[in-house]
């Protein structure tokens, strides 16, 4: 009779331990399909590497250092793709060119980087409040003061 108990215990205990796995094994692999890993578009990686080297750029500019060279790869910003295309429209083409040429005037005036420099900050917040409102408290860390 012990045997039986113990056989009949053992039997239980494996198919209970089979039938876990399987329900885990399954809602494992449901859940890594409803896993969709975001892509940013090529805007806003390029934006997030001009914020970068507006950064870097501001600290040069409140050191004193000397500026550099204009950042050719910032004049994409005209071709490249955004998240939403309906947002590439006149105003955001406007906006694009007043930050560009208020970049390249930080690297031909140097004397006025400062005031230049916070032009570009204007342009990008002018154009976040009417397009993408999220990176705005961001985007104003860039200003000097």
């Amino acid at each position: 009779m012990k045997h039986s108990i113990v056989l009949f215990l053992s039997i239980f205990l494996f198919c209970s331990c089979n039938t876990k796995k399987e329900e885990t094994v399954e809602k494992t692999s449901e859940s890594s399909e409803e896993f969709e890993m975001y892509e940013m578009s090529e805007m806003a990686v390029l934006m997030e590497q001009m914020y970068v080297d507006n950064e870097r750029l501001k600290d040069r500019i409140i050191k004193g250092d000397t500026i550099g060279q204009f950042p050719q790869h910032f004049t994409k910003i005209h071709a490249a793709v955004l998240t939403d295309n309906t947002d590439k429209d006149a105003f955001f083409n406007e906006q694009a060119s007043k930050f560009i040429l208020a970049q390249e005037l930080i690297y031909k005036d140097p004397k006025n980087a400062k005031e230049h420099f916070n032009n570009g900050v204007n342009a990008c917040v002018e154009c976040h409040q009417v397009k993408c409102g999220g990176p705005i408290p961001r985007i104003k860390k860039l200003y000097i003061k």
